[in-house]
């Protein structure tokens, strides 16, 4: 034990401890043998005794190791019996595994996995045209087919929200979206095409695609947005090619202006061809919004007579239909007023006031027209339209007016008064200016040339033009047949008369085209007949004879009168204007006959009351409102303004060539003819036209008419008594006569038996005068009425003398008195046979002053207060006369005394 205990303790350190190394390292650096001899055999003792008690250790514990070897020999055993029933189990289990589990399971899992494949190739049949459905859709909205693209896409999303565990479906999702949103897109392209040209089957194909998106009210909201956008293009489209092809290569960017700045730049030229065309482009748009109107009457009626089974959806259906035909119904006077704003816009952007007539009566026949289609489209008044037309229409009918007058001036003070040959058949509607009156019998009607139809108004434009054509195109294309028509049927019966048609017709852009309608040949409506014989000349002079008087310049303004009256039953609103412009051309062709023809200072000492109170107001009032007195150089009251001024037309002159002084021509009595009748004509024309100015007139100024004809119209005869006048008192040699009855004896004491010379100097004036109107009437006819007039006038002319003869007598008997009776009477029965005038006017002028010698005194004051119409002189002689013989000087002094009283007032 002591010698185990003596082993260095880092023996038992650990059994990786290397006890060779640890000795060696340990020698000393000089070896001893006996020292290292002595070592050795320590360690040997050391080791024995260590291997002694291991050998013990042994031995002690043998029976353990024995038990202990026993059991790991029990557990070999056991070990290779479990190899051996391992081995067993398995070889068993590969047996089943190859008997049951490969064949009958594999089966099984073979045919699971064949079910999951069949229904892979299912999803992928119905994925793979699904993959393939944008390019059907493309090819389905090439063919318009909306509805069919629609279904298909919505059929499409529905199945791929089925598929949509497959990421190429998730994809195909969102594409379908976009589809759908690019159809969207298309569809509303397609509904903005219905705009200009409405197709039923086409926009049956997008609003049924619209039915099935459940967008009907967008659409319906949609589309009222593009017809306002359609509105906008086109007119702008039309102008701006306008404008484009008259400025030629200027460099103007017209396509960014604004449409307002657009129409000012349009040439006068283009300004109706362009008008025509805005109307055509605006009428297609509203025939189109028309067409859509009706189409959703009709489609809901077709819905209201088939109920759906959906109690619920008819309901929706109910709310989206009032929604569409309230929306519909508001959007006409939408579109109307945006198509007024825009045919606004362009009226006001030209100034047409130097327009001619006819490209003026145009404009306002297509206005006009338009209005006639606003009042079809919505019931409206389009009162913008008549605002801008009747500015541009006043603006337009005083420069025109203007232009007329001073025009009217002109063919006065060149007209020499001679008579316009026209057939006796003559009437002013056989005028082309007033082929409008045949046209339009109601002036309440538009006069847009339309064909005359039984059927009711309402619609009537859309209605005739449902199937094509254009209201405006028809318009224009009338006009010009009507033109040719005219044309045709109006000409000349030889070129003499196209001569003297033409003699002193003053130059005017459009008046040869005008006076070819001058001598109108209404029985045969033939051409122009060049080569008449004489005899047929001389039979129609016969046959013309009873033609109405009126010379180139009563054509003249009844013409103006005619188109006046066209523009007035196109324009409504300014019908008093143009009224008060046709009264003014009357009044100054009035004027202009009486200055030229019967204008006299010495009217008032006639005392026969030739002008009548009323045609003397009328010719200041006249001269007051339309004679511009300061132009004649005639400074007659204070000094008008310049715009008054510019109203008013200098007073005309008489033509040189007319010569009213020479006896020859019985001092100008055919020129006094012709122009007085022609105005009475002129009086009769206005007459026959004051029914159709009475209807056009409005109400509140219709008194202005009434007062114009009363006042103006029918004093146009009461012109002939003192223009006729002048030539009755220069005819015949009154003064002659005067000192002839000077040379009478009248106090003479025997009753003659015999007449004076005087008498039958007088007779044979009145003869000369009968043969020189007989030779006047061969020149022009000389009516009934200015004969009578003319014999009148001599006739109290005559009479007037010889009372004025018979005052001058100094002494006189009573034989004397019958001899004045004697001459008058058989004065009287001559005359009788010279004239049918009945009663010979101032016969009993004569027979009463005669008679006035025989009165007492008493009598003779009487006669004196009741006789004005004997001049103081006169009454004075014939109280001198009396004395003596039955008046006494107190008498005649009292007499005298009360025929001073009453020409004081005079005085």
């Amino acid at each position: 034990q002591e010698i185990i205990d003596s082993i260095e303790e880092v023996y038992f350190s650990s059994d990786s401890f290397d006890t060779v190394q640890y000795e060696l390292e340990k020698l000393p650096p000089d070896l001893n043998l006996l020292e290292l001899e002595e070592y050795r055999d320590k360690l040997k003792r050391q080791q024995a005794a260590v291997s002694k008690r291991v050998a013990d250790l042994i031995l002690e514990k043998q029976p353990s190791y024995v038990k202990e070897l026993e059991r790991v020999t029990s557990l070999q055993t056991n070990l290779q019996l479990a190899a051996v029933i391992c081995t067993n189990a398995r070889r068993q289990l590969r047996s089943a595994k190859e008997g049951f589990t490969e064949a009958s399971l594999g089966l099984l899992a073979n045919q699971r996995r064949r079910q999951l494949l069949t229904g892979l190739l299912k999803s992928l049949r119905t994925i793979k045209p699904l993959q393939r459905t944008d390019v059907r859709l493309s090819e389905m909205l090439e063919e318009e087919d909306y509805s069919g693209a629609i279904q298909l896409c919505l059929e499409c999303q529905k199945a791929a929200s089925t598929f949509k565990h497959y990421n190429c479906i998730s994809e195909l999702n969102s594409k379908l979206q976009d589809t759908l949103e690019q159809i969207e897109e298309q569809l509303d392209v397609a509904l903005s095409k219905t705009c200009k040209h409405f197709d039923v089957s086409h926009y049956t194909k997008v609003q049924l695609a619209y039915k099935l998106l459940g967008k009907t009210q967008t659409a319906m909201d949609q589309l009222h947005m593009h017809f306002t956008q359609a509105i906008h293009n086109t007119v702008f489209q039309v102008v701006l090619g306008y404008v484009e092809l008259c400025a030629g290569n200027a460099d103007t960017k017209f396509q960014k202006m604004p449409y307002k700045d657009l129409c000012t730049h349009i040439t006068t030229d283009s300004y109706i061809p362009c008008l025509t065309d805005l109307c055509k482009a605006l009428w297609e748009v509203m025939l189109s919004y028309h067409l859509t109107m009706q189409w959703h009457d009709e489609h809901y009626k077709e819905e209201e007579t088939t109920p759906g089974p959906d109690n619920n959806n008819n309901h929706e259906s109910t709310v989206g239909r009032s929604y569409v035909k309230k929306k519909l119904e508001h959007g006409l006077t939408r579109i109307w007023q945006d198509v007024q704003l825009k045919v606004k816009a362009y009226l006001l952007g030209t100034d047409v006031s130097n327009f001619k007539y006819d490209d003026f009566i145009v404009v306002l026949d297509v206005i006009s027209r338009l209005m006639q289609v606003g009042e079809e489209f919505c019931g409206s008044k389009s009162e913008l339209l008549q605002e801008s037309i009747k500015r541009q229409s006043v603006n337009y009918f005083k420069n025109y007016h203007r232009t007329r007058l001073e025009e009217l001036r002109m063919f006065l003070e060149n007209e020499t008064w001679e008579l316009c040959p026209v057939k006796s058949n003559f009437s002013i509607a056989q005028l082309h200016e007033f082929r409008f009156m045949g046209q339009c019998r109601s002036p309440s009607v538009s006069p847009s040339r339309q064909p005359e139809s039984t059927e009711p108004v309402e619609l009537c434009l859309f209605e005739q033009y449902l199937q094509g054509g254009n209201p405006f195109e028809m318009q224009i294309d009338n006009k010009e047949e009507e033109t040719e028509d005219v044309l045709a049927s109006n000409g000349y019966e030889s070129d003499e008369l196209e001569k003297s048609v033409y003699q002193d017709y003053d130059s005017d852009s459009d008046v040869p085209e005008e006076l070819k309608q001058d001598y109108v040949d209404e029985q045969t409506g033939d051409g122009p007949v060049k080569s008449v014989s004489r005899e047929t000349l001389r039979s129609r002079k016969r046959s013309d004879y009873n033609a109405p008087i009126l010379t180139n310049t009563t054509l003249n303004v009844i013409r103006l009168v005619g188109k006046y009256m066209q523009m007035m039953n196109i324009l409504k609103p300014i019908a008093f204007d143009v009224i008060h412009c046709v009264s003014q051309l009357f009044d100054y062709y009035l004027y202009a006959v009486y200055t030229f023809f019967g204008r006299n200072d010495m009217y008032e000492s006639s005392g026969l009351g030739l002008i009548s109170s009323r045609l003397r107001t009328t010719l200041s009032r006249i001269q007051e409102s339309l004679i511009d007195m300061e132009a004649g150089g005639e400074n007659t009251g204070p000094h008008a303004s310049p715009e008054e001024r510019k109203e008013k037309v200098p007073s005309p002159h008489l033509s040189q060539l007319v010569i009213l002084m020479s006896s020859d021509t019985l001092y100008g009595l055919a020129e006094r003819v012709v122009a007085t009748e022609s105005l009475v004509f002129l009086a009769e024309q206005f007459e026959f036209l004051q029914p159709h100015l009475d209807t056009t007139m409005p109400s509140a100024k219709k008194p202005f008419l009434q007062q114009f004809y009363s006042q103006t119209v029918s004093t146009a005869s009461e012109l002939r008594k003192p223009i006729y006048w002048i030539v009755a008192a220069k005819a015949i040699d009154y003064e002659q006569m005067l000192l002839l009855m000077a040379g009478v004896k009248w106090d003479i004491k025997e009753i003659m038996s015999q007449h004076n010379v005087y008498v039958d100097v007088l007779l044979k004036e009145f003869e000369k005068f009968n043969q020189r109107l007989g030779d006047v009437s061969k020149i022009v006819r000389i009516p009934l009425p200015v004969s009578n007039v003319l014999w009148e006038h001599c006739i109290r002319l005559a009479n007037r003398t010889l009372v004025e003869g018979y005052a001058n007598v100094k002494k006189c008997s009573n034989e004397g008195r019958a001899l004045m009776q004697l001459d008058f009477q058989q004065f009287l029965m001559k005359l009788e046979k010279l004239t049918d005038l009945r009663p010979i006017p101032d016969k009993e002028f004569v027979e009463t002053y005669i008679k006035a010698y025989y009165l007492t005194e008493n009598d003779m004051e009487q006669f004196i207060k009741n006789h004005r119409e004997y001049s103081m002189k006169q009454l004075t002689n014939l109280v001198n006369v009396c004395l003596g013989s039955h008046i006494n000087k107190k008498a005649r002094q009292k007499l005298l005394a009360a025929i001073d009283d009453i020409d004081r007032p005079k005085r």
